[in-house]
């Protein structure tokens, strides 16, 4: 079986399909099904189906293996307890949440007590497992076991290990889940420089690191960074991975967002559908990652003003998230909460009030009061409230908002200047012009500065402050901005 590792070690993983499946003929054929060398081959091609995100082939083969292993080698020998842990991966990926979850953690008690507790394989399954809780929602659970998994393989295995690169950035994701920006971009920074030093620029696991910390670059509203990074890992990965990997789809992905972002709408448009055709026939209709694919185009579509589009695709996330992860998983808040925003859109204030308001209870409860998403909830909630003319209650929920959004993303933030924008908007439609003006002054200021003259809030951010002027009848400084606005729509055009 040399020749197939060589296949394998090369990342020739075609070739190494083809030869992988020639050779479980013969081995099923000359040594028997149940014979360890012919277990080993079956491990080895489901292991390349899933690296070829050939998910439903590796799932199907790596539970033969695992039924195989318990019955010929027993259930607590090393080699069942690898089966397991790729098995619970394959459901992981899978979307297969609490089924991955309910055998990692299976297989870390079994590993603890057949290998020990420092086993690089029981660091593994420890990692595994957290990344596990992160996606289901249970983030202190993951941050204690990530923090507690890279003390030891730093200890263990070393600062440069691969493994340890891993751990480390794990754990700035989970950072990141937890609205710790900032010391997840300190670690992502770190890590992209070791991967690169220590596999290669062009290493998968590099490719994931570029694509972590753009993701984060994103999240600060370092948008013209993301963009840049996010490019080339897409760039990469259709080189090194394939076009049609999930890797790849998830780089696709994020660039569709920072489009978004960005306010290149129609850009962001073509990349998301196309992400959208693809993951559907990758990883099949009710996927996670699909329906993360859906509601990212349901949100294009929104300020797209295609809102019946819009609604149409984000009431189906929103049942089918709650059907595959639960009603009170971060993701099916977020569905929510987007529907809101398309409520509130389509003029149906009463449907999108009540459903930010529910959103808002459940994400204080669920990631907290200071997270960024739940500030978002309050932002649109007292949108909301302001469009329904209920004031006083909008600017009391954008003031509070504006203070935290200022103390946990930044004052230069992009949903910061928004927080300014809003609160602007509601003291001017308190009467209260005097303050609407500086404040619409300075967040229009900043806009440019953060975003450029040319982006589609730019123009948003200008014609408030040319209704503020006029409402205080400052007609010359009206006919100078409305000027500067037809300029910047021509300009965009």
């Amino acid at each position: 079986m040399r020749l197939f590792e060589i296949f394998g070690d090369g990342g020739f993983w075609l070739q190494r399909e083809v030869l992988g499946e020639e050779l479980l003929v013969l081995c099923k054929k000359v040594i028997g099904k149940h014979h360890y060398d012919t277990l080993t081959s079956m491990a080895n091609l489901g292991s390349t189906y899933y690296v070829l995100g050939k998910l439903e082939s590796a799932q199907k083969l790596e539970e033969e293996v695992l039924v195989l292993c318990k019955k010929v080698i027993g259930e607590h020998h090393p080699d069942t307890l690898i089966s397991m842990a790729n098995l619970a991966s394959t459901y992981y990926v899978c979307g297969k949440l609490e089924s991955a979850q309910k055998l990692e953690e299976e297989v870390l008690v079994l590993r603890k007590k057949v290998i020990g507790e420092y086993h690089p394989d029981t660091l593994t399954s420890m990692a595994n497992l957290a990344c596990t809780y992160r996606d289901l929602g249970k983030l202190e659970s993951a941050q204690k076991l990530e923090e507690e998994v890279l003390v030891l393989r730093q200890k263990i295995i070393g600062e440069h290990h691969p493994d340890t690169l891993s751990s480390m950035a794990n754990l700035a994701c989970t950072y990141s889940a937890l609205g710790k920006f900032k010391s997840a971009q300190k670690l992502e920074e770190e890590v992209l420089v070791l991967c690169k030093k220590v596999i290669g620029e062009h290493h998968p696991d590099t490719l994931i690191s570029m694509a972590n910390l753009a993701s984060t670059y994103y999240v600060l509203g370092e948008l013209q960074s993301a963009q840049k990074l996010e490019e080339e890992v897409l760039v990469l990965c259709k080189k090194v991975i394939g076009e049609h990997h999930p890797h790849t789809l998830a780089s696709m992905g994020n660039l569709a967002s920072t489009y978004h972002a960005l306010g290149e709408l129609e850009s962001a448009q073509q990349l998301e559908e196309e992400v959208l055709v693809l993951q559907k026939k990758v990883s099949g209709e009710q996927h996670p990652h699909t329906l993360s694919s859906m509601a990212r185009l349901a949100c294009i579509y929104r300020d797209l003003g295609k809102l019946e589009n819009a609604q149409k695709l984000e009431e189906d996330v929103l049942v089918l998230r709650k059907k595959s992860i639960g009603e009170h998983h971060p993701g099916t808040l977020t569905s929510m909460g987007n529907l809101a925003l398309t409520y509130h859109a389509l003029g149906k204030l009463e449907s999108a009030q009540k459903l930010a308001e529910e959103v808002l209870v459940l994400r204080k409860k669920v990631i907290g009061e200071h997270h960024p998403d739940t500030l978002n909830s309050m932002a649109n909630l007292a949108c909301t409230y302001r469009d329904l003319g209920k004031l006083e209650k909008a600017q009391k929920l954008e003031e509070d908002v504006l203070a935290l959004r200022k103390k946990v993303i930044g004052e230069h933030h992009p949903h910061t200047l928004t927080s300014m924008a809003n609160l602007a908007l509601t003291y001017r439609a308190l009467g209260n012009f005097e303050h609407a003006e500086k404040l619409a002054e300075e967040v229009l200021v900043l806009r440019k500065k953060v975003s450029g003259e040319h982006h589609s809030n730019t123009l948003t951010f200008l014609g408030n402050l040319a209704l503020t002027y006029d409402a205080l009848g400052k007609l010359n400084s009206t006919q100078k901005l409305a000027g500067e606005e037809l300029l910047l729509q021509q300009s965009m055009a």
